[in-house]
């Protein structure tokens, strides 16, 4: 029998862990952070640790596996993409366990990256999987853990199948259905479709969106929204300042391209831009690098900052700070602590939506506020999410026909949401829609 427990990302939007129980075997999907619970990190804990982090509430409560007496069974981590709510707990919690951590190449590329800035080392091996691509896992029993390409809001994001004797869980946090992608390839509809007829135990669904009626739209949107904010305002004395997803390699693309023709110098600044630019760089997946200048640490932002002062019309701003993150660029920069001087002519982008939790919603609002004391001209959501709404949902579930549907990546109203719309599809409360929160443990008869 398989067995479902439901760790984290079922109770809030982040920390998302899923422990897969097959036989004696146990196979995990993620080991993400709670990010609202980190903002401020390093000024209090230099060198964060597991317990440090685990006091902020920032880790999945993966203590539950012990209680469960299954720590000895993990036979493998496997991460379904390079966002720190899906990769950002391994280096805490991957070293518990004897097993080896497995992600695409630019997710791995990450999590080195991760763990290089925290001094941490992991003794567990490290598989990079290529997109399409599968490889063996051996406890007990074999297994097969497939890495189907799925398009979001980072590259590299995968669908994870994974092929028990008892049948095939699929993992699918996170995904949108995106058939115009930017950067890298459709979604993998076809080997979607050959698991449906194989016959899928269960999915694991993303209901961040599944309250929203609607379907996502491609990221060619979001790449059509720029280009309107850039080519139809009157910016041509203006300071220009873009900020988003350090991780949305393709919207930095389409920045990076709109600022060359507009015959704009094109700064990245901020330690988190330059993190994802190098990782996604040493997979060769962003050779438009080659036309930016990146700055991660505060000398290089401040001297650069200093002559584009001097200047702002020849220059496009790229930074952190589009959550209004403490810390973050255009947080300082607001405050004064970074000598940008903001007047009535600049022009502030936000590529992006703030993320649905109290703590960002708070500090975003903050942001706003001190921005607006200089009167510069603001353009928000300037963006399309990389989650799925209900209608992506509904045609995953159809697509993937599962026999079992688990919401997740959510507080109740989300996943609740998601549980309705498998309701709505045929599937029955509590005997193959199961709606959970975390902690709890699902048996797949």
């Amino acid at each position: 029998m398989l067995k479902l427990h439901t760790i984290g990302g079922y109770s809030e939007v982040g920390k998302n862990m899923t422990a897969l129980e097959s036989g004696d075997d146990v196979i995990v999907f993620d080991a993400g952070m709670y990010l609202p619970a980190v903002v401020g990190v390093q000024e209090r804990e230099k060198i964060p640790t597991e317990k440090g982090m685990r006091a902020l509430g920032a880790l999945p409560d993966d203590l539950y596996l012990n209680k469960k007496n299954l720590s000895h069974k993990v036979r493998a981590i496997a991460v379904s993409h390079a966002h720190l709510d899906h990769v950002g707990a391994v280096q805490y919690i991957a070293p518990k366990y004897k097993a080896p951590v497995l992600g695409t190449p630019f997710t791995i590329e990450v999590l080195k990256s991760l763990l290089l800035d925290n001094r941490h080392q992991l003794n567990n091996k490290i598989i990079s999987v290529n997109p399409n691509s599968s490889c063996k896992v051996r406890g007990k029993r074999e297994y097969r853990v497939e890495f189907i390409n799925m398009t979001h809001s980072t590259i590299q994001s995968s669908i994870v199948a994974v092929h028990t004797p008892e049948g095939i869980v699929l993992y699918a946090n996170d995904f949108k259905f995106d058939n115009s992608p930017i950067l890298g390839d459709k979604p993998n509809y076809k080997r979607l479709k050959q698991l449906a007829k194989q016959g899928v135990k269960a999915l694991v669904v993303d209901c961040l969106y599944a309250p929203d009626d609607r379907k996502t739209p491609s990221e060619k949107i979001a790449r059509g929204l720029l280009e309107d904010v850039f080519f139809t305002t009157d910016n041509q004395n203006s300071g220009m300042i873009v900020t988003t997803f350090s991780s949305h390699i393709a919207r930095l693309k389409s920045i990076t391209e709109f600022g060359l023709k507009l015959n704009r110098k094109v700064i990245f600044l901020g330690r988190s831009l330059n993190k994802y630019c190098m990782a996604a760089s040493r997979v060769g997946k962003a050779p438009f690098l080659r036309d930016v200048q990146l700055a991660p640490y505060r000398n290089q932002v401040e001297r650069l900052l200093r002559k584009i002062n001097k200047n702002k019309k020849d220059y496009l701003v790229v930074c952190t700070g589009h959550q209004g993150e403490p810390g973050s660029i255009l947080d300082r920069i607001s405050r004064g602590k970074l000598k940008y001087n903001l007047s009535s002519s600049d022009h502030i982008i936000f590529s992006s939506k703030t993320i649905p939790t109290p703590t960002n919603e708070a500090n975003r609002s903050d942001l706003d506020k001190r921005l607006k004391k200089f009167h510069p001209r603001i353009f928000d959501n300037v963006h399309v999410s990389g989650h799925g709404g209900r209608e992506d949902i509904r045609d995953l579930i159809r697509l993937t026909n599962p026999e079992h549907v688990i919401p997740s990546h959510g507080d109740f109203s989300k996943t609740k949401a998601g549980f309705d719309l498998a309701v709505e599809m045929g599937y029955k409360k509590g005997y193959n829609a199961h709606l959970l929160d975390n902690g709890k443990e699902l048996k797949l008869k």
